[in-house]
């Protein structure tokens, strides 16, 4: 089958390839790709950033997202049949979406929204985890609580600021002049155009900030929560939590080191630092999937490319010019 395979670490690893197609275990299914989105994590996995964790050996299929229809179902699969319209992200090291076909556990699968096409599908899996596992699992937010999404005209910060919503809180966005309308529209409450405004300047006494930007962006979080306040961020620095998270507890060290100055800097000012790095979960793909469905959450593309075209629909991604998601459709 063709598939875009990470033939070498580095900003040109990604190639067009033939590769047999996958195996189906016990427990897997076997999709047949409809469409795949492109996430910053293929970037950071293609270019090695994540090699001493996720240890990814090339040449390898990349790819985090995909909507698709079941070709085959492994001997111990019950909940899913062949036909069935599906949507997920793929456990790490065992990702692969961008391709034909990918074999996935059947426990990271749920039903494709009714209501979302293949690409609006596509679009949704690696986002809408993130952004229920930040807010429910790890920040555990409550009605009323006040709530920082950052880049909220981006593919995450769109979905994070709709979670928000539902979950009851008031919800903070930064986002350019041309996005204020956008973010508006997905139920932010107070936005920051960020071309002419600091928000740390503007904002105080939040309860969680979601940060997609990193450095200076994060260390600036910090200082507009209350005390006992959570700054999340899914760009790092790794906390030793992650070790964890990995099965590789010798790894806490590491990352105690590696992120020492932003937990030291939190700590200085009474608030709270953690490390999001999403899970798979059919499970809660299936609770979103109703979110989708019932209206409480829509998806927000940018546009779509051909399957032929995944290395340009990267490098859109790369240059910044996404407004939204960005998928990639067979």
């Amino acid at each position: 089958m063709k598939a875009f395979v990470v033939h070498h670490y580095g900003p040109d690893g990604l190639q067009p390839a033939d590769v047999p197609t996958p195996a189906v275990g016990p427990r897997d299914v076997l999709v047949d790709i409809r469409a795949a989105s492109i996430n910053p994590l293929d970037k950071m996995v293609r270019n090695g950033e994540f090699k001493q964790l996720l240890k990814y050996k090339p040449p390898f299929v990349l790819g985090h997202d995909v909507a698709g229809v079941i070709t085959e179902v492994g001997s111990q699969v019950r909940e899913f049949k062949v036909g069935d319209e599906v949507y997920s992200r793929p456990r790490d090291l065992r990702i692969g979406t961008f391709a034909e076909a990918i074999a996935i556990d059947a426990d990271d699968v749920a039903l494709k929204p009714a209501s979302l096409s293949f690409d609006e599908a596509g679009a949704v899996p690696l986002v809408a985890l993130a952004a229920w596992q930040a807010l429910v699992d790890v920040a555990a937010v409550k009605a009323g609580q006040k709530v920082l999404v950052h880049a909220g005209a981006g593919g995450l910060g769109s979905t994070v600021i709709q979670v928000a919503k539902h979950l009851g809180a008031h919800v903070a966005t930064t986002a350019s002049t041309k996005d204020v309308e956008k973010v508006r529209s997905l139920g932010a409450d107070e936005i920051i155009d960020y071309t002419s405004q600091d928000f740390a300047e503007l904002l105080s006494d939040y309860d969680v900030v979601l940060d997609s930007l990193g450095g200076v962006n994060l260390e600036k979080s910090l200082t507009v929560l209350k005390p006992g306040g959570l700054a999340i961020s899914v760009v790092g620095p790794p906390d030793p939590t992650f070790a964890k998270q990995l099965g590789q507890p010798l790894l806490a060290p590491v990352m105690k080191v590696l992120s020492r100055k932003i937990r030291k800097q939190a700590k200085k000012l009474d608030v709270r630092y953690s490390f999001l790095f999403m899970k798979a979960s059919g499970a809660q793909l299936k609770t979103l999937a109703a979110l989708y469905d019932n209206g409480t959450l829509r998806p927000v593309l940018d546009r779509t490319f051909p399957f032929a075209q995944t290395v340009d629909a990267m490098a859109h991604v790369e240059q910044g010019k996404a407004n939204g998601k960005i998928v990639v459709t067979r």
